[in-house]
């Protein structure tokens, strides 16, 4: 059976007609969203994957995170999230999300699951080794002097340092602004130079 222009034309008329009439699925998405959250408790966040620090309201029923978005009062994000940040959730609620510390023996290939005072232990008794081997009181370096004649010449000196430079720290956007401050108060007292944050890299 052939369809003629005309009757193209009037069918392809007609559904643009309908179709512009369309459905406004905006009230029945607005009241499921509505019944998903009605008994959560609600709370607010910061999204801990870059420096930028999005606010999002967290939507929490029965200890799970079943909902997240970007909160609208948030003075950075204004609401707008990444696609990163819309599925923050993902890191709580992740099957595969390690729980516990994973620890691989030197030139071994498995990883076993070990204690947290175990981890914690070892990482203490590393750093501190570290520090002990590497660490230095004084440092020379050569430095002009000008002489009471007016001449300058290059002379050596001794310098208090009390540093490491066998140990570096990188900070990290998922703490905020107080314990960044504590952490790098912390390992400038180790003697650390090389301090760094995510936010400046």
């Amino acid at each position: 059976m052939g369809v003629s222009r005309r009757d193209f034309l009037k069918l392809s008329g007609g559904t643009v007609l309908v179709a512009s009439l369309g459905v406004n699925l905006d009230p029945a998405k607005a009241y499921a969203k509505e019944l998903r959250i009605k008994n959560a408790k609600q709370s607010t966040t910061v999204c801990p994957y870059c420096s930028v620090g999005c606010g999002i309201i967290v939507y929490a029923e029965n200890g799970k995170i079943i909902n997240t978005e970007g909160d609208p009062d948030h003075p950075i994000s204004e609401g707008a999230l990444c696609s990163k940040g819309s599925s923050v959730s993902q890191l709580v609620n992740n099957d595969t999300r390690v729980k516990k510390p994973m620890y691989r023996e030197p030139g071994g290939t498995a990883w076993k699951e070990v204690e947290w005072d175990w981890a914690l232990d070892r990482i203490a008794r590393l750093v501190k080794d570290s520090r002990d081997k590497s660490f230095k009181t004084v440092s020379k370096a050569k430095v002009k002097e000008t002489q009471p004649d007016g001449t300058v010449i290059e002379v050596e000196k001794e310098f208090v340092v009390n540093r490491t430079d066998a140990i570096a720290h990188v900070g990290s956007a998922a703490l905020d602004n107080e314990e960044c401050y504590i952490l790098q108060k912390m390992i400038r007292s180790w003697g650390l130079v090389h301090v760094e944050h995510q936010a400046r890299i």
